[in-house]
């Protein structure tokens, strides 16, 4: 499986959880702990599926 998850959390133990699970289950992941990054990574790298946090601190979930 080549697919990516994209997860933009603020809080790191929700992030790593996250991804372990979906490596588990054969997933590549990336990760963000704030919405400017999450939005630049899913520009870049194109991910098949985004796990996003709507309370981040600067840009939130929405405005993502």
């Amino acid at each position: 499986m080549n697919e990516t998850i994209l997860i933009v959390d603020d809080e790191k133990n929700i992030v790593d959880l996250i991804e372990i699970y979906a490596r588990q289950q054969g997933y590549s992941t990336l990760r963000a702990h704030d919405g400017k990054t999450g939005l630049a990574l899913a520009d870049s790298a194109a991910p098949d599926l985004v796990v996003l946090d709507l309370m981040l601190p600067g840009t939130d979930g929405w405005e993502v």
